[in-house]
């Protein structure tokens, strides 16, 4: 072990190294999302870990995963690298030659309907400031704003946010849309049950609306026949208009859709379809000013449609 009255230096390199690692389980992707090469990696976490005096990595040919020291480093390093960007928002206020970064989870509505309009003005107005932007399930960007995983979370429907601070964002409804063929399309609204019958046009399958409709059907017992996946709404819709399948999507999106393809949209009975939204922090006043300021950007933005 390293003596007790030896002092540690971390380089804030080495501590988003680590981040990236554990983020991926993977030393190669780590590396690889730093900007490093792979013997530059294993050689800064190595002498992380001697400095320490214990291993920080479990290393297998499956990848890594973190033992309970290197647990204990990612939940500070985390931390580390918030309390960093704060330093480099406030000092942003008294020149132009500090650069920051923010980083910003969301959930499948929110990354395709509401935030490429506040983003891209943000972006515009803020040349010094770079987004890490990532599509999330809401339980896991809960989980990773608690942890610090990221600096803002943006999640939809009833999940917990005790212990951070939540405000309202926009609301949306989940909706169906089929061909105007389809034998559903007579329909005006339905229970989601009664659509697992027919075959679905889906997002890919890491996309958090994906797992969400798996994760519904399941709790009812029932499978979604998926056909085919597709990387958006818009390629969603235009397989729906072909009638390959119908598909879940939320009616922000269907409805401008709608106005260019031959589809028809279903409102759903379910509770679960209405989907207020939640801006989630740890803490507002903590956050690094470009970080509070993004806040209020998305919060002046309206929504599609307003």
């Amino acid at each position: 072990m390293a003596n007790s009255t030896q002092r540690l230096f971390f380089d804030l390199v080495d501590l988003r190294l680590f981040i990236n690692i554990a983020e991926a389980n993977s030393l190669t992707r780590g590396a690889e999302r730093s900007c490093l090469s792979l013997a530059a990696a294993s050689m800064r976490i190595k002498n992380l870990e001697d400095a320490i005096g214990t291993r920080l990595l479990n290393r297998a040919s499956q990848g890594v995963t973190l033992t309970p020291a290197g647990q204990a480093m990612l939940r500070n390093a985390l931390r580390i690298l918030q309390q960093s960007e704060r330093l480099l928002g406030d000092l942003a206020e008294y020149g132009q030659g500090v650069k920051g970064r923010v980083r910003l989870f969301a959930n499948t509505t929110a990354m395709t309907e509401f935030l490429p309009a506040a983003l891209g003005r943000f972006l515009s107005d803020h040349p010094r400031v770079d987004m890490d932007l990532r599509e999330r399930l809401s339980h896991d960007i809960v989980k990773a704003v608690q942890d610090g995983a990221t600096d803002i979370g943006i999640v939809a429907g009833s999940v917990s946010t005790e212990g951070l601070q939540a405000l309202p964002y926009h609301g949306d409804r989940l909706v169906l849309a089929t061909a105007l063929n389809h034998p559903l399309a007579s329909r005006a609204r339905l229970a989601f049950k009664e659509a697992l019958g027919h075959d679905f046009v889906s997002l890919h399958s890491g996309s958090a609306i994906h797992t969400f409709m798996a994760q519904v059907a399941s709790e009812l017992g029932l499978d979604t026949q998926i056909r085919v996946q597709v990387s958006s709404f818009d390629a969603l819709c235009r397989m729906v208009e072909a009638n390959a399948g119908i598909g879940l999507l939320p009616r922000s999106a269907a409805r401008r859709l709608a106005r260019s393809m031959d589809i028809h949209v279903i409102e759903l009975s379910d509770a679960w379809a209405e989907r207020e939204m939640k801006i989630c922090v740890r803490e507002l006043e903590a956050l690094p000013t470009f970080a509070r300021e993004l806040v209020d950007y998305l919060l002046a933005t309206p929504g599609p449609g307003a």
